[in-house]
């Protein structure tokens, strides 16, 4: 973790999102839902200030915004007020018409969140929805939010990161060894050394992070019926054999490379704690379809503990009032779980 004064108890940062999405929405409703919850963090939110309450008032959303400078006023305002950093650049951008003059403070909610927890004034960070092709049109460089949080943790430590995305409900917990590319690209990009890699990162941060004393991983293959032994593809015996051989050498305990077609069910989850997946969409439809609106998208890997919801930002229905803020909400109790963990070891 970085070498940083831990605050008294956890509070979180909170990104704005794409203020045209409907995370400043959430936001007000996970706060007027969680204020007097026990088990629920406080949260401070970098967003601006003014749309905030804006967006409160027309949607008939009673949450008073606090404008805050420091952890210690937003704890202090919490139980009474939204905590917000303010911004005060504006909004360009209308609810479900994103404007790519908004990216920029967009950006820099999510460097000023981070640098909360950096210089030991917040205990994690949790990210609203932001819409990845509004951001390139403004030069944003990265996939993702996960890259991106990995460069920032790369700055901070002077380490190479491997950030890896981690989707978890109670009901399953699944890793894609690759993320944010093609799906032709995919083989290309698997290779041992990054399989071998990501199980050890999964492995450590179940053991420190989430406290599973001896994890469990269940490598998916990477072809159906995971290869048939070579005959529909080579992957499962020459890449990811070797890395399953590899991190068992090294203490990990893993499986596989499992047919992705039967990892899922009841009765298999039973079998492991976190499920490998060797791309995207093999590893969130199964997720979305069991937890789809309380799953939490975890960053393992980073020198920092980072949530979010698992969903984007519904252009379609923002501003109107019927975002379901159950996945945020479920992303700051996990934050705050975790935190509490590290503020406890």
């Amino acid at each position: 973790m970085i070498d940083a004064p831990r605050p008294a108890k956890p509070l979180i940062a909170l990104t704005r999102g794409d203020p045209s999405g409907i995370g400043p929405e959430l936001a007000l409703k996970a706060w007027r839902l969680t204020r007097e919850d026990p088990e629920a963090p406080a949260f401070v939110i970098a967003a601006e200030a003014d749309h905030l309450g804006a967006l409160a008032r027309s949607l008939g959303i009673e949450a008073p915004i606090a404008r805050v400078a420091s952890a210690a006023e937003a704890l202090e305002a919490f139980s009474r007020s939204l905590p917000v950093l303010d911004s005060k650049g504006g909004v360009k951008g209308a609810p479900g018409k994103p404007h790519p003059d908004d990216a920029a403070a967009t950006i820099a909610s999510i460097e000023t969140c981070v640098d909360l927890v950096a210089r030991g004034e917040a205990a994690a960070v949790v990210t609203n929805p932001i819409a990845k092709e509004i951001l390139y049109r403004a030069g944003f460089a990265h996939p993702g939010h996960t890259e991106f949080l990995g460069v920032l943790a790369e700055r901070l430590t002077g380490r190479k990161v491997l950030p890896v995305m981690l989707l978890w409900s109670p009901e399953l917990a699944v890793v894609p060894a690759t993320i944010h590319i093609a799906l032709k690209d995919v083989p290309g990009r698997l290779s041992t050394e990054l399989l071998i890699r990501t199980g050890q990162i999964v492995s450590d941060d179940f053991q420190q992070r989430f406290g599973v004393a001896r994890p469990r991983l269940a490598f998916t293959g990477l072809n159906p019926h995971a290869g048939e032994g070579g005959a529909m593809g080579r992957e499962e015996i020459d890449i990811i054999a070797p890395a399953l051989t590899a991190l068992r050498e090294a203490g990990v305990c893993v499986s596989g490379p499992h047919p992705a077609d039967t990892m899922f069910h009841a009765k298999a989850r039973e079998s492991y704690d976190v499920a490998i997946a060797m791309y995207h969409d093999q590893a969130l439809i199964p997720i979305k379809t069991l937890a789809f609106d309380h799953g939490v998208n975890v960053t393992l890997g980073l020198s920092f503990i980072r949530t979010s919801p698992d969903h984007g930002t519904a252009f379609g229905i923002a501003g109107q009032g019927v975002a379901d803020p159950s996945s945020l909400i479920a992303a700051l109790k996990l934050a705050g779980r975790l935190a509490r963990r590290a503020l406890s070891s």
